[in-house]
């Protein structure tokens, strides 16, 4: 598909669509940086760097050394494209891979032409089973109304659904066709709550984007949401929660979130003070999905 796409804009640039951009005979190199999650270097990794040419995708491939450092160069005079990018991906045995991207742009700058890039492998732990259901789009069966949701049978609470507990309420409020929509999320029990969280640009690619247990505490009782979307927006959430006379946590079960609460995947751990949010995607503990609520990532 990539490389259908890039010849198609080749053939643009030839036949006038878009303006044909030349240089002189200048050279890319670009530095991959790899580190494990203690910010040591990680080094027998192996590393892909993608780049377009005017009809082609290629790839240079190598480890990385004892510093964790790979570098890859390509020397070009002539792009046909409105902008150019370097693809990066990163594998080890026992790590969950990653990836990024780099738009080096033109015309030729001495600085964007040679990127850095530091890029974290986080190492594969104990992945579990677990309830997992990718909710492409939220469609609340009422508005302006807490509505339950029953993460272990992934359905509304009745009688909206076939959940029986509300492990948490959605609400979707509307106020005018200005100020849009509020959609938040709140809890039943005391202790139960949710915290965002945001993945640092090292590990956007990752395939483990959370860590690998959910906090001990932090979390907020409820949290609003307008109807703007952030793609760096994800949550580690606490629920059926039981606390001693003190207030303290006697009992309660862990999950995340990858994304915001309009489009998002969640992730329910079902045992109780385990805050392992490793998912195994072998082990779905959910059935009877369709297609586009399954899970791969972990």
């Amino acid at each position: 598909m990539k490389k259908l796409f890039f010849l198609t804009l080749f053939v643009l640039a030839v036949n006038g669509g878009f303006a044909q951009t030349s240089a002189a005979e200048h050279e890319w190199k670009a530095t991959v940086k790899v580190v494990d999650e203690n910010g040591l270097s990680v080094e027998r990794a192996d590393v892909k760097v993608g780049y377009f040419t005017n009809n082609d995708t290629v790839e240079i491939e190598g480890t990385t050394g004892t510093n964790g450092i790979f570098e890859a160069s390509h020397a070009t005079s002539t792009f046909n494209y409105v902008e150019y990018k370097l693809a990066f991906r990163v594998e080890k045995e026992g790590y969950y891979g990653t990836g990024s991207e780099c738009d080096l742009g033109l015309p030729y700058d001495a600085v964007k032409w040679n990127p850095t890039i530091t890029l974290l492998l986080k190492k594969v732990g104990k992945p579990i089973a677990m309830y997992a259901k990718s909710i492409t789009s939220l469609r609340l069966p009422e508005l302006n109304k807490d509505i339950g949701y029953d993460l272990m049978v992934g359905d509304w609470v009745g009688p909206y659904g076939k959940g029986v507990n509300a492990d948490l309420f959605f609400t979707e409020k509307h106020t005018d066709p200005q100020s849009g929509y509020i959609l938040s999320v709140s809890f039943p029990k005391p202790g139960d709550g949710i915290q965002e969280f945001t993945v640092p640009d090292a590990e956007t690619g990752s395939g483990l984007r959370s860590s690998h247990e959910a906090p001990v505490d932090g979390y907020q009782p409820a949290l609003a949401q307008t109807e703007a979307t952030n793609p760096k927006r994800n949550f580690y959430f606490r629920v059926r929660t039981k606390l001693d006379e003190n207030g303290n946590v006697v009992s309660a079960r862990y999950g995340k979130i990858y994304g915001d609460l309009a489009q998002f995947t969640y992730y329910f751990n079902p045992t109780p003070n385990d805050r392992n949010i490793e998912f195994d995607p072998k082990q779905n503990l959910l059935g009877g999905l369709q297609s586009f609520e399954g899970v791969r990532a972990p």
